[in-house]
């Protein structure tokens, strides 16, 4: 992806700090070690969402956490790579975000205490 360095975990195009991400053209999968201290049962869901993308719909993937804590999907493909599907993309990341809905919250729950330090709002989250 423009402006994303290998092995670096901050997007220099967008600021955003990178939690995983997959490549259909190296074949690589990538993790953030900053977020080694989550379960490992949650590193292989990551896993599975980033290879399982990039299998399906070709690109790059990554899953991102933005300046607020909110956590973003992005995509993009080479413009010589006509297999990328550009509206299957689309479809998936809204299949993901609604199928694993409690699962993305408690991400970006995560990012906010425990990388943040933000303070943790009873009520909050609660209305997301």
């Amino acid at each position: 992806m423009e402006g994303f360095e290998e092995g670096s975990p901050v997007d220099r195009e967008s600021g955003n700090v990178v939690l995983c991400g997959a490549s259909a053209y190296e074949e690589k999968y990538y993790f953030n070690p900053d977020f080694d201290k989550l379960p490992e049962s949650i590193k292989e869901d990551l896993r599975i969402i980033s290879v399982l993308f990039v299998s399906e719909i070709g690109g790059i993937f990554l899953m991102e956490f933005n300046g607020d804590g909110e956590l973003m999907f992005r995509t993009e493909a080479k413009d010589s790579d006509y297999n990328y599907d550009d509206i299957g993309a689309g479809l998936m990341i809204k299949e993901i975000r609604s199928s694993r809905e409690e699962f993305l919250r408690d991400l970006e729950l995560f990012y906010r205490v425990f990388i943040l330090k933000l303070p943790l709002e009873e009520d909050g989250d609660a209305d997301r």
